[in-house]
């Protein structure tokens, strides 16, 4: 009985999931990053970056992994949208792409970035760099 009520406590007191937005026009990225962050936060997927921008007038994510090539909007499109939003700008994001140039990182960290992480990507280092973005943004780290 006691121990029944100690693990209902531990329950209560668990701080809720943080919310990841991952957008990206391949579903089998999404599916992967779905796979690798669903243990320990909430994911919601877009599948273009006007979708994202749909996405982003509903909720305000803790964290968005946004692609930078995609279909009419790209993802710095999306980047300009949300730190033209003064309820986003605040919203660290993480760029998960495929360009590796130099060029394309500088952009994505002039633009506000706060990570860049060059797919093919492991589940185990994205799941890291989130929580250690995720940690930064909100003063633990």
């Amino acid at each position: 009985m006691a121990a029944m009520r100690l693990k209902q406590k531990a329950e209560e007191t668990k701080e809720p999931k943080k919310t990841v937005l991952a957008v990206d026009d391949a579903q089998s990225n999404l599916q992967v990053v779905e796979s690798a962050l669903r243990d320990d936060f909430v994911v919601h997927l877009a599948k273009s970056g006007s979708m994202a921008i749909i996405a982003l007038q509903r909720f305000v994510p803790d964290l968005i992994l946004l692609d930078i090539e995609m279909p009419r909007v790209s993802g710095f499109d999306v980047m300009e949208e949300i730190r033209n939003s003064p309820r986003l700008r605040k919203v660290p994001v993480i760029f998960l792409t495929s360009h590796a140039e130099a060029d394309s990182v500088v952009t994505a960290l002039r633009k506000g970035a706060k990570d860049y992480i060059v797919k093919p990507f492991d589940p185990t280092n994205l799941r890291e760099r989130v929580h250690k973005v995720l940690a930064q943004s909100s003063g633990q780290g």
